[in-house]
């Protein structure tokens, strides 16, 4: 069995937050997920420990090109690396300023601190994934398989007996069994979402590798789980939305209610913490709320 390494990027000096994985190869090395900008020292620091430098990156794997994964991927296509992202997230890697400039209306004066620049992928770098396609790079092999819900331009990788799930497999930390699903503007959609759970679980993976945060071995029992959480979330939104006039108060249930269920987990207010700096609960209300507006109040 090959080897992952998971790499903890330390985004803002914190552990455990979103990760990028290492796979050593005969040419050097593969990532899958790239990480933000702002921790490239951190990327850099982890490479050197397994002997590598940023130039002997030979190729990254995006899941998606949201900041926290594909942040660093102009930085390190520069150094020589290929960049291999869905069709429909290529044009942004390649003129990154609608998705810079829509990231910002959410950070606002932050959107430098948190996520660092983000560099364009020269052209001649960027490789385009096709659903279903085998990526042969040395001596490993991963099959994409385009995975939307949390964007349209997401993308899952199989390889060995692991799937990179990139943040429609959720967010994960070691401790009591708990899945947060991360809704963000502007294109989650629910069904879609499971659709591309299901997919995932047809594969029957034993391992799940998750960017927020790590490599769990219960895959089947993992994703069971958050399909269980979507058909929850469903029938929340169904009972709340009818009455709920904005995103506010949206919020303002929302975050009880996810943390009710963390703490039906075992989850201590520590846990809760470190889930809501991986994954906003306010984001995800705010995901919620658009995707209510664009795909459920159209059905």
């Amino acid at each position: 069995m090959d080897k992952i390494i998971v790499i903890d990027t330390e985004l803002n000096g914190r552990s455990g937050s979103i990760g990028s994985f290492l796979l050593p190869y005969a040419g050097g090395g593969i990532l899958v997920d790239a990480g933000p900008g702002s921790t490239i020292e951190s990327l850099t620091r982890a490479l050197a420990v397994h002997g590598l430098e940023p130039g002997q990156v030979t190729d990254v794997l995006l899941t998606h090109i949201h900041l926290d994964h594909a942040g660093a991927a102009g930085w390190l296509a520069r150094k020589g690396a290929r960049i291999h992202v869905h069709p429909v997230g290529a044009p942004h890697l390649l003129n990154p300023e609608k998705l810079l400039a829509s990231a910002r209306r959410i950070y606002g004066d932050r959107m430098d601190e948190l996520w660092g620049e983000f560099l364009p992928v020269p052209p001649g770098q960027l490789s385009e994934v096709r659903d279903g396609e085998e990526i042969r790079i040395g001596e490993l092999t991963f099959t994409a398989l385009h995975t939307p819900g949390h964007a349209e331009h997401h993308i899952a990788y199989l390889f060995d007996d692991a799937c990179f799930c990139g943040d429609v497999g959720g967010v994960r930390r070691s401790g009591p069994f708990y899945v947060r699903l991360p809704f963000v503007p502007p294109e989650t959609d629910l069904g879609k979402w499971h659709q591309s759970l299901e997919r995932i679980r047809s594969t029957k993976p034993a391992r799940v590798a998750l960017t927020h945060f790590g490599i769990f071995a219960d895959a089947p029992a993992h994703l069971t789980y958050a399909l269980r959480m979507l058909e929850d979330v469903e029938a929340w939104l169904d009972k709340t939305m009818p009455d709920v006039p904005d995103v506010e108060t949206l919020i303002s249930r929302y975050i009880p209610w996810l943390h009710e269920i963390g703490r039906a987990e075992g989850l201590s207010d520590e846990l809760l913490t470190a889930y809501d700096q991986a994954s906003p609960a306010n984001m995800g209300a705010s995901g919620l709320l658009r995707y209510w507006q664009k795909v459920r109040r159209v059905d």
